[in-house]
């Protein structure tokens, strides 16, 4: 039975990134969540209600927020590198990989039924790519922490409505929805997706009923956002 938003809390990892931040909007606007609980390195001075909690922290200091994780029904995460190949291999998976296990076993030892992330299209542990290799290593030490629901998403371009990272952003951001035409049966998942409509899947996929593991793309994001 999925939960009605009345008998859920959330705790978001990632809460100031452009994702993070947009379903943090759409839980905003959804009635009666009981609380939301924001961890990360970057406060959100925007947040004015009551039902929100913020709290800043070490990423890469369990102890920082593991008392702040416990009591909640759902959690979020959304954080990662902005740029990885802007870091070192050794960064990337420090925060990519190490730092997301490390939240989600204390969300999972603090009572956390439901655990969603953010990840990306074409991930997988034996890929040769090391980016989509230590994603696809994460959701495998993930589905071995036996959450009653794991859910995957698997974006691939997040189109936001601001340039964020510089030049190579911009021509992206200019040039992928031209390629959409092109990204048609097992191509779709390549879609470029809004960062508003991800953030809204992400927020009230919770309210919804899913699999015990379920990975979510382009057609599920549109399907729950709506």
């Amino acid at each position: 039975m999925p939960l009605k938003s009345n008998e859920v809390s959330v705790v978001i990892l990632g809460g100031s990134g452009a994702v993070g931040k947009a379903a943090l909007k759409t839980l905003l606007q959804l009635n009666n969540i009981q609380q939301i609980t924001l961890l990360g390195r970057n406060p959100i001075s925007t947040v004015k209600t009551n039902c929100v909690q913020e709290h800043k922290i070490d990423v890469s200091d369990l102890r920082s927020y593991q008392n702040y994780v416990q009591g909640h029904t759902t959690a979020i995460c959304t954080l990662g590198v902005g740029q990885p190949t802007k870091v070192s291999k050794e960064e990337f998976i420090k925060i990519d990989k190490i730092a997301v296990l490390n939240f989600a076993t204390e969300c999972k030892k603090g009572g956390v039924k439901h655990f969603e992330l953010l990840a990306s299209v074409g991930i997988n542990a034996k890929s040769s790519s090391y980016y989509l290799r230590t994603k696809g290593e994460l959701v495998e030490a993930l589905k071995a922490l036996d959450f009653d629901r794991l859910s995957i998403f698997q974006p691939s371009m997040i189109l936001t409505p601001t340039n964020r990272y510089g030049i190579g952003q911009a021509i992206t951001l200019k040039i992928w929805p031209l390629l959409k035409p092109f990204f048609i049966g097992s191509l779709r998942k390549y879609k470029g997706i809004p960062v508003n409509v991800l953030g809204q899947a992400m927020a009230k996929n919770i309210l919804k009923e899913g699999e015990a593991y379920e990975v979510l793309q382009w057609d599920e994001f549109y399907a729950i956002s709506k």
